[in-house]
């Protein structure tokens, strides 16, 4: 069955792989319809395989605007749109050479021949290549990036069509790429990185208030034009001229709109559940495939640039994508200050504040980011040092990135809430008949216990792929059972009166419920404690103890149970 299970996956990857090569859209919603019980693991899966394609080596012209599409350009993309041919006419522009390339389109600079100027004239791939899905990123990023007017926002000059290939005609910005700027000169001083990243913050926040994430805010899509050029200047210390000049040279331009998202749409081009963007710039719940993002993904992204200009690198990096993927959601990052001393304990906090993994815990707003920044920059205050009590309690508290399988078991936890009241209450009914022998305690916690525990299970497997993180809780639950169990065998092997270690079972759903809180969400915390409690309180009250017991651990599983039930229908519906 197994096997069966792993060929139907493989055959729908297959499948959904052949179409994208075929330019059709490949259409994970439609498989994930006609096979329900593979549809979370076919999502998963098609993920990876579309992250795969990152993998492979770039090889970008200089002052390339890199873009990081899961689709990756081919060597017979870069024989098609080779140099060799340049330049040649296109419609009323020349293309005078290639600058820069990704799996959707490519970047010419080109001279516009109706008003002799130099511009930047971005391609679709050939239009027998291109899918429907790099048609749709095409035209998303005209529209999003005509609406913007902001001189730290690359100017989009015009969107049309030539010989059925569409382009996209903007500024040409004479300079390298941020992502350049650092790999050839290392990390900036402190508090030019933080002027720096308080412009594109300023930029960021214009598209916002314009009703559009950006959604791949990295160095390579920071084009850095020269001082010569009309954008705001940089506000620093006017006791730091070095500093000044240094910036004052870095005049910061955001591009590349391609995976621009309307804040106020419910459906993107996300739609099939790819996962978009570039990995090490990456929100948690962006890397998680969370549809509902919000302005705090970008703001996090920029925390991530500002981490790569303090220290030379992004604060996630793996030798493959989806290892990087699984940083983002899963690890801290290394505090700036240990990779470069020279980086102020102010501007630490800040940078680590944007990249907090709940969405919350970060600045609301890129013009929050900016305005800290700002501050930092002129020497002033800055509002980002953690809120004592309150910063460390939500960090404790916080639920991680695997909360979102607890969807799976909410109604059955509510189930087993019901039967662990049931068992405890008959145990304590025994007890009051005065049934002393071990024999019909161990008998009832060992069949009764194993024999829900597989019904339980043969339920969850029912409802569809178990996840890896699943057996883990499953195994943790396990070991929590055959305490419970063993109890009642040692109080016969010890010749001690029945129930006199039944304190220890709360002790052993307490430790359950400590792994579930590392694992899924800080807030089970409070529920091993109230099974740590219990335990206490048991001694004193011997004749309700195991009912006692048994209310704590329903409540235990049944409140957490209710909220992802509704979490789950809520979603659906």
């Amino acid at each position: 069955m197994a096997h069966d299970h792993d060929e139907q996956l493989a055959l729908l990857i297959d499948r959904l792989a052949f179409e994208q090569r075929a330019g059709r859209p490949a259409d994970v919603d439609s498989a994930a319809r006609e096979h329900p019980e593979l549809a979370a693991e076919l999502r998963e899966l098609w993920a990876v395989a579309q992250f795969a394609h990152l993998a492979r080596p770039a090889e970008p012209a200089p002052h390339a605007v890199t873009l990081s599409y899961p689709d990756a350009p081919t060597p017979t993309d870069r024989a098609e749109h080779g140099s060799a041919a340049l330049p040649r006419d296109f419609g009323d522009f020349e293309l005078l050479e290639e600058v820069g390339r990704g799996g959707m389109g490519v970047v010419y600079r080109a001279r516009q021949k109706s008003l002799n100027r130099v511009v930047a004239l971005k391609l679709v791939r050939e239009a027998h290549l291109a899918t429907d899905a790099d048609r749709a990123r095409f035209r998303t990023e005209a529209e999003s990036a005509a609406r913007l007017k902001h001189p730290n926002i690359v100017t989009v000059y015009d969107v049309g069509t030539a010989g059925g290939q569409a382009y996209l005609c903007m500024e040409f910005v004479d300079g390298p790429t941020l992502a350049e700027k650092v790999r050839t000169g290392g990390p900036l001083p402190p508090r030019a990185a933080a002027a720096l990243v308080a412009v594109i913050a300023r930029a960021v926040e214009h598209a916002h208030a314009a009703g559009i994430l950006h959604r791949d805010l990295k160095p390579s899509n920071i084009l850095l034009g020269g001082a010569e050029r009309k954008a705001d200047p940089l506000p620093l210390s006017g006791s730091d001229s070095a500093l000044r000049a240094t910036a004052s040279a870095l005049q910061p331009k955001v591009s590349d709109f391609g995976l621009a998202k309307q804040i106020d749409r419910s459906e993107g081009i996300t739609k099939t559940g790819l996962v978009v963007g570039t990995p090490s710039y990456m929100a948690p719940e962006q890397a998680a495939r969370r549809k509902d993002l919000t302005p705090t993904a970008d703001v996090y992204a920029l925390g991530a640039i500002l981490y790569e200009l303090l220290t030379g690198r992004p604060p996630f990096q793996a030798a493959h994508p989806v290892d990087t993927l699984l940083l983002v959601m899963e690890q801290e990052p290394v505090p700036p200050r240990h990779l470069n001393a020279t980086v102020d304990r102010e501007l630490e906090l800040i940078c680590l504040k944007c990249l907090q993994k709940p969405a919350e815990m970060r600045y609301p707003s890129a013009a929050a980011l900016a305005t800290d920044l700002e501050a930092y920059a002129a020497g002033q205050p800055v509002a980002a040092a953690p809120s004592g009590l309150r910063f460390f309690m939500a960090r404790l508290f916080r639920e991680t990135h695997h909360a979102d399988v607890l969807e799976n078991w909410g109604k059955l936890w509510i189930f087993h809430s019901v039967m662990i009241f049931l068992l405890c209450l008959l145990t304590q009914v025994l007890a009051w008949e005065g049934y002393k022998d071990h024999v019909w305690y161990m008998g009832f916690w060992s069949v009764g216990l194993v024999t829900w525990g597989t019904i339980l299970w043969q339920l969850r497997k029912a409802a569809g792929p178990v996840l890896f993180v699943e057996r883990q809780i499953a195994h943790a639950w396990a070991a929590g059972v055959c305490a419970s169990i063993a109890m009642f065998w040692i109080e016969w092997l010890a010749q001690l009166p029945a129930l006199t270690l039944s304190p220890a079972v709360a002790v052993a759903a307490g430790m359950v419920m400590m792994f579930k809180a590392g694992i899924l969400s800080g807030r089970f915390y409070g529920w091993a404690a109230l099974n740590f409690g219990a335990s206490v309180v048991m001694p004193l009250v011997p004749q309700v103890s195991i009912l006692l017991f048994g209310a704590v651990s329903a409540l235990s599983f049944f409140v957490p149970g209710l909220k992802y039930y509704r979490q789950r229908k809520a979603r659906i519906a």
